[in-house]
């Protein structure tokens, strides 16, 4: 299964951190932090997202963005040996 962090979901929504906040009632810096940072968001606000983004809550990494970046390099490096 693949999974998303929510800054990928977000721009593949077409929408910006202002346009997100609006619609779920955060600020955006809050958006922002996190799709830095999905760790410690809210069950609410991980549907409300979900929903949003028009994708499966299971389809979104949780964790630090760092983390995902990693994760995926490591699978490439694999693949290629």
């Amino acid at each position: 299964m693949f999974q998303l962090s929510l800054k990928s979901a977000r721009v593949n929504a077409g929408m910006t951190t202002k346009e997100v906040a609006e619609r779920v009632g955060v600020h955006h810096q809050t958006i922002g932090k996190y799709e830095k940072d999905s760790s410690d968001i809210s069950v609410s606000l991980l549907n409300e997202l979900s929903e949003l983004y028009q994708i499966p809550v299971d389809y979104i990494f949780l964790g630090k963005e760092y983390d995902l970046i990693r994760t995926i390099e490591l699978k490439r490096k694999k693949e290629v040996v």
